[in-house]
């Protein structure tokens, strides 16, 4: 089973996740905006679809030989789901210890400021253990669905 191209892209899905948040810390989306971050951070899903889109179609091409059912496209968009699942915890060690590394302070005082989480239930909530696990299984529920779709758009069959 080849699965270098799931893994390139699972590594290129990773660096254009930290870039997306370098931009989100540039435009404020950690500190002053912090109260618009929770929708903000959806724009991002676009970028993940194109990204699984780009993977599937280098698949069919170099692989399946222009080619592709739904399944084995599933299949491959799984396997990214899992390369990104298992990349996302070193993605969210690097974003919040050397990109924005006061995040968890400032998500925190907003939440309790505003009366949204007791401090305990804030400081539960927002730290890096928790993200590292909500991350990785994220990207492994959103890569599966993400799969699924994508998957139907790049099936093809050569006559």
């Amino acid at each position: 089973m080849n699965i270098k191209i799931e893994f390139k892209w699972a590594i290129v899905f990773t660096i254009t996740m930290l870039s997306w948040m370098l931009l989100e810390k540039t435009l404020g989306w950690h500190e002053e905006q912090i109260s618009n971050h929770w929708w903000l951070t959806l724009l991002f899903a676009p970028f993940a679809i194109f990204i699984y889109l780009l993977a599937l179609r280098e698949k069919r091409r170099r692989v399946f030989n222009g080619s592709m059912t739904w399944f084995q496209g599933f299949i491959s968009g799984v396997i990214l789901s899992v390369f990104v699942a298992l990349l996302s915890p070193v993605g969210q060690y690097i974003t919040h210890n050397y990109i924005t590394p006061e995040y968890f302070n400032n998500v925190i005082e907003y939440s309790v400021t505003n009366d949204l989480m007791t401090r305990t239930k804030a400081n539960d909530y927002f730290n890096i253990t928790n993200y590292m696990w909500q991350s990785a299984f994220g990207a492994l529920g959103f890569g599966i669905v993400t799969a699924a779709i994508v998957a139907v758009f790049v099936r093809k069959r050569i006559k």
